[in-house]
């Protein structure tokens, strides 16, 4: 029986790497903090594959035929809509290396930082972060040593969208112009912050009317109605305003079909029709200043939400996206609060002063 091959541990200049031999090559892997992180490494990702005998394979597959195999294999844990995308972002990459092998991809990374200077602005950052997505899964599965998509250098991504905050006087104005079937659309979504492809799919018996609670329970991709799983990470809850709870009272009430907002025959909620057919022509009717997209009701209600002291803890939580997001697309709006936040803060000690001082025990400290 031949004798397994184990690898050979070698010392870098910030950790450790790992070396083996293979199909007359000696294929490596460093960036580890310690030996044996490097070992458990190789016991995972690169034993497995050469106990199969997929070692020759392995290393002349193409981008291409890659490609084929990620999307198969990742298609298992994500929506099909995710591979759809995956699929379109891709093609950019396979155009010019999708021939090429991996192994001599591995040493590419200036043709492909070249070849990202030529994507489309607008394109760039969500093309290039598929290829280095999809060429990391190689180097987890030990089809590749090294992703020559992280070495061509970084990846910044484009300056977001100018955000577009309606008053509830433009608000008023479009609604006004809708049929009445969606008259209460725009300030529901302005109250709210939901994405259309969760208000598209919203149930009466999502909103807990008593409670004032709503629960985003499904979304719609691609025409596809898709539940969520139903886990505290997946479902969340939005705190319906009296704003809110009154656009509710206003929707008009159907009783052959059981979404808020459905398309004319009762059906899911068709964006993009509804946009051509009724939004475009409400916009230019109500004289509302252009970019008017109804994605902007989102910033209204997050625009709204901070003017009004919530967090951005707070708020991320309650419109499903992180910190990170909402202080990238809305940042200019957070730093705006400063008044409001010393006000709120002024309020605060006048209260603790008035009250003669905290007591009781300081649960946090000062990390400094």
């Amino acid at each position: 029986m031949p004798r397994r091959t184990v690898g050979s541990v070698y010392r870098t200049g910030t950790g450790y790497g790992i070396r083996w031999p293979e199909a007359g090559r000696r294929p490596h892997r460093a960036g580890f903090a310690t030996k044996t992180e490097a070992r458990r490494w190789f016991s995972e990702n690169v034993t497995p594959r050469l106990d199969r005998g997929e070692p020759g394979i392995a290393r002349e597959l193409t981008l291409g035929e890659f490609v084929e195999l990620y999307l198969e294999r990742h298609a298992a844990t994500v929506r099909a809509r995710t591979i759809l995308e995956l699929r379109k972002r891709l093609k950019y990459a396979r155009a010019p290396f999708g021939d090429v092998p991996l192994r001599d991809l591995e040493r590419m990374s200036g043709e492909i930082a070249g070849w990202r200077t030529r994507l489309p602005e607008r394109s760039q950052y969500g093309v290039v972060q598929a290829l280095r997505q999809t060429l990391e899964a190689g180097v987890r599965w030990g089809y590749l040593t090294r992703n020559p998509a992280r070495l061509a250098g970084r990846n910044p991504q484009p300056p977001p969208r100018t955000v577009r905050v309606y008053t509830d006087e433009e608000v008023a104005a479009i609604a006004g112009e809708l049929r009445p079937a969606y008259r209460s659309l725009p300030a529901f979504c302005a109250a709210t912050g939901l994405r259309p492809e969760e208000w598209g799919v919203l149930e009466r018996r999502d909103i807990d009317r008593a409670s004032r609670v709503l629960t985003v329970r499904r979304t719609i991709s691609s025409g596809e109605v898709v539940e969520l799983a139903k886990t505290q990470r997946s479902l969340r809850q939005m705190p319906l305003s009296a704003r809110a709870c009154a656009a509710v009272e206003d929707i008009p009430p159907r009783l052959d079909t059981p979404y808020l907002f459905p398309a004319l025959r009762g059906g899911p909620f068709d964006l993009a029709n509804f946009r051509r057919r009724e939004w475009r022509p409400a916009v230019e009717a109500s004289g509302v200043a252009k970019p008017a997209r109804i994605y902007d009701l989102r910033s209204t209600f997050a625009s709204n939400a901070l003017a009004a002291g919530i967090s951005v803890f707070e708020l991320g939580r309650i419109m499903g996206t992180s910190v990170a997001m909402i202080e990238r697309h809305y940042g200019t709006l957070i730093e705006g609060a400063g008044a409001d936040i010393a006000r709120r803060l002024d309020v605060f000690e006048a209260g603790q002063g008035a009250a003669g001082g905290r007591s009781g025990v300081v649960v946090a400290s000062d990390p400094d």
